[in-house]
């Protein structure tokens, strides 16, 4: 019987409130954002031009951390918005570059946050449910395996048309957001979450992983926006669906910022401007979410995904 209590001890998480690993982690981003100050290039008068930024990187942060759908749903329009209205001319490369590099900042903290939480939860409510560690990292880590190849290799190798894939990306986000909404406030809104991560839903994620990285090489966001939908539709314990979405995203905006960097696409004014306002972001929006409870953050999160895969839509075919 020792054994049995051993490991019951092992996975139980404390429940003592803790944002350490947060607070070690800003300040190494911290110090890598100062760095950028004196490594990268900028133009002081784009700087004074770009001040609303900060603000930007606040509220996209805020969304992204808390529903697990990477800054890209906030970046993207708010970008492709004010290259139309001539504030900022960036072409669509450069908006992904800047996307990635804000959100290697602002879900590198939120993926700090909710991993925080993961090792400090507290006691469920009624038909809530605790996140297994193991759970965690198995779907960040298989997801990771299988995305990242296909997103490296989009961005090097492969030419797609980006507005046939945006429309395709979008369509289909409008549907699962959709579909997100009808099953909060329908069959899982009596059901108890999902203690333990079904085989067939790690096989699921390891199929969406191939589209979701090479969608996430060309837009700045895509997986961890499937990653977060697919669990939240799944019924599954909020730090699973949203904090494996952060550490998904982060570790692939990361990634894929380096070719970026490579191909002088960056411009680095915007990510100087916009990635504080992203780390503070990303501390707020845990316990926004908490506070939001999960349903109503799952049913926030598809409203925004529609309204914004509309925009998208309506911005490039209008």
């Amino acid at each position: 019987m020792a054994a049995p209590q051993s490991r019951l001890n092992r996975v139980q998480p404390t429940l003592a409130h803790s944002s350490r690993l947060a607070l070690v982690g800003g300040a190494l981003l911290l110090i890598a954002y100062a760095a950028l100050w004196w490594l990268v290039p900028h133009d002081g008068a784009l700087l004074e031009r770009l001040w609303f930024l900060p603000g930007v990187g606040v509220v996209g942060a805020i969304i992204a951390n808390a529903s697990g759908t990477g800054g890209g749903v906030v970046f993207v329009p708010v970008f492709n918005a004010l290259r139309e209205l001539d504030t900022m001319a960036l072409d669509p490369l450069q908006v992904v570059a800047v996307s990635m590099g804000i959100q290697a900042f602002g879900m590198s903290l939120g993926a700090l946050r909710w991993t925080d939480r993961l090792y400090h939860q507290h006691d469920p409510a009624d038909l809530e449910a605790r996140t297994r560690s193991g759970d965690y990292w198995l779907v960040s880590l298989a997801v990771l395996a299988v995305s990242l190849p296909a997103m490296l290799a989009t961005q090097r190798l492969i030419v797609f048309d980006a507005q046939a894939v945006l429309l395709g990306y979008k369509t289909f986000s409008i549907v699962l957001g959709l579909a997100l909404i009808a099953a909060t406030w329908t069959i899982n809104r009596a059901a108890p979450e999902r203690d333990h991560l079904a085989r067939v839903d790690l096989v699921v994620l390891l199929l969406i992983a191939v589209p979701g990285g090479a969608i996430t090489a060309l837009f700045s966001v895509g997986i961890g926006e499937l990653v977060a939908f697919y669990l939240f539709l799944r019924h599954y314990p909020m730090v699973l669906c949203v904090g494996t979405a952060c550490v998904i995203s982060a570790v692939s905006c990361i990634a894929g910022l380096v070719w970026h960097v490579e191909a002088g696409t960056v411009q680095w004014e915007v990510i100087l401007l916009a990635a504080p306002g992203a780390m503070l972001g990303a501390f707020l929006a845990r316990p926004i979410a908490l506070w939001l409870g999960a349903r109503r953050l799952k049913t926030a999160g598809g409203a925004w995904i529609v309204l914004s895969a509309c925009y998208l839509i309506w911005l490039n075919w209008g």
